[in-house]
């Protein structure tokens, strides 16, 4: 089963445990008169399902790789509950419309949802996702790929794929459709076509009957990482993944939102401005706003706006790494809340950046990667932004070649499949990372 299955069911499971809480709460109230208390309270109760809903998302607690119970589980759902009653507790003092005032049903539904929530997810995972048939997978080709391919799958549980078979040489091949067909395999992954092997290519027609879903490494690669495998394409991926003509309507959409949302942050923020410029000035000696040259859309030059967050004394302007100590205690806080980049506004409006996109680079770094990292330069095919699908990815990469590397393969799987849903996504993720203080 896909994972859109399976979380769908944890979905429509945490759904239907809100409306038994609910229900709970005004038969403890109401006692035999809940038929006619449910009405109104549902239809306000919508609202705070929802509310639940997104903050579980946004939370990441549809990952299928956290275990029901766990500590990191536990602390994202506290984070989540403390949220969203916050939230609840604001939507119905501030609908004054309300026929209800649920100061007492809402404490009610809360506890009994937290103690229905673990009970569901204990369920699911204990009873439910083990008769879940996982997807038997097989591999053809046990070479760095492959090697590679085990090792994303080990660290994705969650995915649902189980490695049944693995094909090391084409000498192995002779057994492929007997193997898949005693292993109840659905998937097979190529990872090494021996040289556009003729043997391979038969054998893989002569599965086509058994209803089996072929991937070649790249695609499959993506599917379960959300990232490109830069080292295992070449040009002609491009060529075929890349379609900018058919991205004009949303390109155009994404500016306009851009300029609207850019306009409204910088008009509401810029009461605050001074007090920030205050307390940087306090923080350290220098300046208030620090500018640096960075790359922007067709390797464009720009100088990128933030408020300072480091001493400028003894700076050498390396790249930022893990405990920083040119970083001020201010701007310690001002990048765990991400308002050192509310000047970044200006380059939004100026069209030099988006809110969505790869991070933009500085010139002499990029200049260093293009000569290390293929295809470097397509992460300049579209604008930088304030977050992107690497900086959600839950991992500080920095501009080290190896992160850097890492750090294109989220960027080039951005430029493929960038759409509406996808920048959404990314605009609520970033959201639980500012509310985690997990910046850097």
């Amino acid at each position: 089963m896909g994972l859109g299955f399976k979380k769908s069911i944890l979905f429509l499971g945490d759904l239907a445990f809100l409306h038994l809480a609910l229900f709970l709460t005004l038969l403890v109230r109401y006692d035999q008169a809940w038929r006619a208390h449910w009405p109104a309270h549902w239809t306000h109760f919508i609202v705070v399902f929802i509310i639940w809903l997104l903050i579980f998302y946004i939370n990441d607690l549809y990952n299928l790789n956290l275990k029901a119970g766990g500590r990191k589980f536990s602390l994202l759902f506290i984070n989540s509950v403390v949220l969203s009653s916050s939230l609840s507790i604001l939507y119905f003092y501030l609908n004054v419309q309300s026929s209800i005032a649920p100061r007492t049903n809402l404490a009610i539904f809360i506890a009994f949802f937290i103690v229905l929530f673990f009970i569901w997810r204990a369920l699911y995972q204990a009873a439910i996702h083990p008769f879940i048939p996982k997807n038997n997978l097989a591999i053809i080709g046990f070479n760095r790929q492959g090697q590679e391919l085990l090792q994303e799958l080990e660290n994705n549980p969650g995915a649902g794929y189980a490695t049944a078979l693995i094909f090391h040489t084409p000498e192995e091949l002779d057994g492929l459709v007997a193997s898949i067909r005693d292993k109840s395999v659905h998937t097979i992954v190529v990872a090494d076509d021996f040289g556009q092997s003729e043997k391979l290519r038969q054998v893989l027609f002569d599965c086509l009957s058994y209803q089996i879903t072929f991937f070649n490494f790249p695609d499959f690669y993506e599917l379960i990482t959300g990232k490109i495998p830069v080292e295992a394409i070449g040009p002609n991926w491009f060529l075929e993944n890349l379609r900018e003509g058919q991205k004009n309507y949303f390109n155009f959409l994404k500016r306009v939102v851009d300029f609207t949302l850019a306009t409204l942050i910088f008009i509401v923020s810029l009461p605050f401005w001074p007090v920030i410029a205050l307390f940087v000035k306090l923080s350290s000696r220098g300046p208030v706003l620090f500018r640096q040259t960075r790359l922007g859309k067709n390797g464009t030059e720009f100088k990128i706006i933030k408020f300072r967050s480091m001493r400028v004394e003894n700076n050498d302007a390396a790249p930022t790494v893990a405990g920083d100590t040119r970083v001020t205690g201010f701007g310690n806080f001002l990048r765990k809340s991400r308002l050192d980049e509310i000047p970044q506004t200006i380059n939004i409006l100026r069209g030099e950046m988006s809110f969505i996109g790869p991070r933009p680079e500085r010139p002499e770094i990029a200049a260093e990667l293009e000569k290390q990292i293929p295809f470097y330069k397509t992460r300049l095919l579209i604008k930088p932004g304030l977050t992107g699908w690497d900086q959600i990815s839950g991992d500080y990469h920095s501009p080290s070649l190896a992160d850097s590397l890492v750090k294109l393969q989220y960027d080039l799987y951005y430029l493929k499949q960038r759409s509406l849903y996808l920048d959404l996504t990314i605009v609520l993720k970033t959201i639980a990372t500012v509310l985690s203080r997990a910046g850097r």
